[in-house]
């Protein structure tokens, strides 16, 4: 085994030098080829020059994710990404000036229809029953001014691949590769995007968004214990809210509740766009500036206000179904800002990362208890502070509570004995490499240079990840681990398998 962990770390020592020599990912070499500028409307722009081919890619981070859906319209973040490429005022129509005219129509409709629907007392049925009519003509009439996929289909026609849009409950991200000979291009679309939204099918992608929920949550499993879970882990803090949204807020958020949110944190000040590739910043940035500058200018979005107060109870969820067993529980930690977030990574490679890791070894390989078993941080989210959570699903046989169990003389392993030598190396190993690894090539460059510009203010503070990573000793681990992982501070929920309750049709009636 010794010699198997020694080839393993001399396998990953040579990935990080052959990627730091490939790419010269040093810091210094990083700063001759990265050009960063802040346009007087407050965007921030990042060219990051890598000639090693004729493509580059790009990608766009705005500062706000479902988190910041305002109170009554969880989902809302989210709807973004799904109105990411319907077009804009040029793109997507054949005739904007009909069509705004339709849309303003549809908004007037579906406000009609979602005025009487909301009453608890005097709802006319059959008032209700023609203005969802009414609501259907209308989006009808808006329909016909539509060109389908237009903004999607000139991006892929001149080469573009991977176009895609992200939503967590912290960002919103926009990104795709191109040929380097269509950055003017693509400048322009990016920056009509942002400038120039339409709120183009947008009850037709709530019905998706609201199938997608159904999918991932109301029909899953795990999706329905994790936002139980969450639920009950946060009281005052919007990590509390599924991302996807609450059923009931998502299937009546409107278009108008949209614009308002596009216009208070799609602000340039609130956004950052990299592009890493075959470019030049000389000639690049001029291009970019002609684009993105003309964006109307807007304040900042506020900082949260809402702190998560201390837990001082363990919490607990039970769900009985017919249904495979799982376990999940989860502590409070700070958020990414935090001068112990590299030790939280060691925690969580330690526990969880592939064969070796503790959490395999004891439940999956050694006692055959678990089909998986893992650690994780920083959900559902790091921006603000969140969960390092633990998760196992039994084997046949096996219940949610010997899980529990299981994970916790773990637990209790690293907060009284010290993490060994070669476990301690192997997570530094890994995490340069992997950190490495991830730039490169030019997706993985953009994202990363524009996440921790936005995250930190500064590109740079990628490479102080590196001295993070080396600085954490198995002393703090300890620590952490004996700070974190207490009771008062945990909240647990587990899936107990109830078998289908028979009905008296299905038992031939009752006797």
């Amino acid at each position: 085994m010794k010699l198997i962990s020694a080839l393993r770390c001399l396998a990953l020592g040579c990935c990080v030098a052959l990627v730091a020599r490939g790419f010269g990912q040093d810091l210094a070499s990083f700063e001759k080829r990265v050009t960063v500028k802040v346009l007087p409307n407050g965007l921030t722009l990042i060219v990051m020059e890598r000639p090693e081919a004729p493509v580059f890619s790009y990608f766009t981070i705005v500062d706000a994710g479902d988190a910041n859906d305002p109170g009554g319209e969880s989902g809302l973040a989210h709807m973004f990404e799904h109105l990411a490429f319907k077009g804009t005022k040029d793109i997507g129509t054949k005739d904007y000036a009909a069509e705004k005219v339709a849309l303003d129509k549809v908004e007037a409709a579906y406000a009609a229809y979602d005025t009487e629907f909301r009453k608890r007392v005097g709802r006319d049925p059959e008032k209700l029953k023609q203005l969802h009519q009414a609501f259907l003509d209308a989006q009808k009439e808006a329909q016909q001014y539509v060109i389908p996929n237009e903004f999607t289909e000139i991006a892929e026609a001149n080469g573009a691949s991977g176009v895609n849009a992200e939503t967590s409950l912290d960002a919103t991200q926009y990104f795709w590769s191109m040929p380097s000979n269509r950055l003017e291009l693509w400048a322009y679309m990016e920056s009509d995007r942002i400038a120039n939204p339409v709120p183009r099918e947008f009850y037709k992608e709530r019905d998706v968004v609201m199938e997608e929920r159904r999918m991932r949550v109301d029909s899953s499993p795990i999706g329905r214990m994790v936002e139980e879970f969450l639920a009950a882990a946060y009281v005052a803090h919007p990590y509390h809210r599924p991302n996807v949204g609450w059923a009931s807020e998502l299937s009546q958020i409107t278009a108008t509740e949209a614009a308002a949110f596009h216009a208070k944190y799609y602000v340039p000040a609130n956004i950052v766009i990299a592009v890493a590739g075959d470019v030049k910043a000389s000639e690049a940035m001029p291009v970019l500036e002609k684009y993105f500058g003309p964006i109307p200018a807007g304040p900042k979005p506020e900082e949260m206000t809402t702190v998560e107060p201390p837990q001082r109870a363990e919490k607990s969820v039970i769900i009985k179904d017919p249904t495979q067993p799982l376990y999940l529980e989860g502590y409070h930690r700070p958020d990414y800002l935090d001068p112990d977030d590299a030790v939280y990574d060691a925690i969580q490679d330690i526990f969880s990362n592939g064969r070796t890791s503790r959490l395999y070894r004891s439940l999956v390989r050694d006692q055959q208890i678990a089909a998986a078993a893992e650690g994780f941080s920083g959900f559902p989210g790091d921006k603000y502070p969140g969960l390092f959570a633990f998760f196992a699903a039994p084997n046949q046989g096996h219940t949610p509570q010997e899980m529990r169990t299981a994970i916790h003389k773990e637990i209790d392993k690293l907060k009284t004995t010290d993490v060994s030598d070669e476990e301690l190396a192997m997570f530094k190993t890994r995490a340069r490499a992997d950190l490495l690894r991830g730039l490169g090539d030019n997706q993985g460059l953009a994202e990363q240079l524009a996440i921790y510009q936005q995250r930190y203010g500064d590109w740079r503070e990628l490479f102080n990840q590196l001295k993070k990573i080396d600085a954490v000793s198995k002393a703090d681990i300890r620590r952490v681990a004996n700070k974190v992982f207490v009771e008062n501070n945990r909240t647990y929920a587990m899936v107990e398998f109830e078998a289908p309750k028979q009905t008296a049709a299905a038992t031939g009636g009752a006797r």
